[in-house]
């Protein structure tokens, strides 16, 4: 549990009204992406403020009235959940560069340049990024983000995002462990059982996603496979 001196404030307006608590914000922010934190690790103290610098106390009625409910720890689960909660410098930057990865990795998972249909390397990607000094803001949605990234390099990067149909034969003995590897790629979009016990799939994905399609796909079959793109878009 923090101690009160070294305790974030945590605080919801709503209804015409303000409403604070005393956290932990690091731990507070992990209950609020979905991590299984006790709030009684969270809170400095069980209780929740109108004013928590002067300590003045929201009263049980006005709980009840706005949050349908009077029990401090319940309120202070939806205070985390829709208020405001302080980041530090350190916090802010690992959200930063862990949406820098994320961006960077959909574009080149889903992209290609248009001339060679090849998919953009992640360093080629976060080089165009940094050429166009792209900023993140750590508050912003993460397809926003990328659309803003996208808009970004454009000028400096060809892009074109492409879908492909594979056609894709697998040996009958891996043909059953195959659906593991083939549902993470894409949608299939036909299968069809041969007497040899092969298996003959056309799987759509992202043309970014082909090689490393092929990749795994091969090391499941022990280089006996074979593949052959029957259509992009």
């Amino acid at each position: 549990m923090v101690t009160v001196d070294k305790a974030n404030i945590i605080r919801l307006s709503t209804h015409g009204k303000v409403f604070e608590i005393l956290a932990d914000a690091e731990k507070a922010l992990e209950l609020k992406s979905g991590k299984d934190v006790p709030i009684t690790e969270i809170l400095a103290v069980e209780n929740v403020f109108t004013d928590s610098k002067k300590g003045t106390a929201a009263s049980e009625n006005v709980m009840e009235s706005i949050f349908k409910t009077s029990d401090p720890l319940e309120v202070a689960k939806i205070i985390i959940e829709k208020g405001n909660i302080p980041l530090t410098k350190e916090h802010k930057a690992g959200i930063r560069d862990q949406k820098l990865r994320q961006i960077i990795t959909y574009i080149s998972r889903n992209a290609v340049d248009p001339k060679t249909h090849y998919p953009h390397p992640v360093d080629r990607v976060e080089a165009a990024l940094k050429e166009a000094n792209f900023s993140i803001d750590e508050t912003k949605d993460i397809q926003k983000l990328v659309d803003d990234a996208i808009k970004a390099i454009r000028p400096i990067l060809p892009i074109k995002f492409e879908t492909i149909e594979l056609g894709c034969k697998i040996p009958a003995d891996v043909a059953a462990k195959s659906y593991a590897v083939i549902n993470t790629f894409g949608k299939k979009i036909s299968e069809d059982w041969q007497t040899d016990g092969s298996l003959m799939v056309v799987i759509e994905m992202p043309a970014g996603m082909e090689e490393d399609f092929h990749q795994k796909v091969n090391a499941l079959c022990h280089g006996e496979v074979e593949t052959k793109i029957l259509k992009r878009s």
